[in-house]
């Protein structure tokens, strides 16, 4: 694989945040209130989905092939995973939608930059998860493939459409520019690319942890989903949507796993 073409599968899930965050472009205040809930939702399913079948099976199916202890490094993964997340999120000051109180270490950051690191932290295990299937098929040491890294790419792509929009819209309802909601979107994504980089380098000198770090990523996306978007997403009213939301999302990414994988 050329350094081009894993460039674009590190930049695809970019991408998605990029689109998610041109809604706040074209959509007014009352319309973007009414679609954050089904949208956090369709994140949360498409989340939970690449934890099992981009992540945690693969790692389960690594170490069993390789003689191990097949459940052993996936559930150390993990709890690695949330408590690494646990960690940033007691330590980073970021504020969640609908909530009037900042979490994290006490800091004069304005709500709206708080905004944008509350989805900042949702994009740092997304990252990751790319950056180890891409690494896992680059060393060719491991049963991952390019289809399995372009496949997880673009199903956090997908999900980053409206993760881009639950941070730009919530901005713009609140009485931020159209601009200034698209550019605090934008650079919430640009962690993604970043954490896929620097967890590439960390496993071309771990490759024997490889197992270990497919679970490490799902475990930080699925604290991120039990933390932070299902409670937000039924936080209002209608908190059946939501619920159709993840049931969509999960199985969009589900069959785009299988499919591609």
């Amino acid at each position: 694989m050329t350094p081009l073409q894993i460039a674009i599968v590190l930049l695809i899930p970019f991408t998605g945040t990029v689109l998610g965050s041109a809604s706040s472009l074209v959509l007014g205040r009352e319309s973007a209130s009414k679609m954050q809930n089904i949208l956090l939702g369709f994140a949360s399913g498409v989340m939970v989905a690449a934890s099992v079948w981009s992540l945690l099976i693969p790692a389960i199916n690594h170490t069993e092939a390789a003689g191990g202890i097949a459940w052993l490094p996936a559930l150390i993964g993990l709890l690695g995973g949330m408590g690494f997340m646990l960690l940033l999120d007691m330590f980073t000051p970021h504020l969640h939608i609908d909530s009037t109180t900042p979490e994290g270490v006490p800091t004069s950051l304005g709500k709206s930059t708080m905004l944008m690191l509350a989805v900042t932290l949702h994009n740092i295990p997304e990252g990751m998860a790319v950056g180890v299937v891409l690494a896992g098929a680059l060393s060719g040491e491991t049963d991952m493939n390019m289809a399995a890294a372009l496949a997880l790419a673009a199903g956090i792509a997908l999900q980053n459409v409206p993760e881009g929009a639950v941070i730009s819209l919530p901005l713009r309802s609140q009485g931020l520019s159209r601009l200034r909601s698209f550019s605090y979107g934008v650079a919430s994504g640009v962690v993604e690319p970043i954490s896929a980089v620097i967890t590439i380098l960390l496993i071309e000198q771990l490759i024997g942890a490889f197992p270990y770090m497919l679970a490490f990523a799902a475990g930080a996306m699925i604290y991120v989903v039990v933390e932070e978007l299902i409670p937000e997403a039924h936080s209002g009213k209608h908190s059946n949507l939501p619920t159709i939301g993840f049931a969509i999302g999960f199985a969009a990414m589900m069959v785009l796993d299988i499919a591609l994988g």
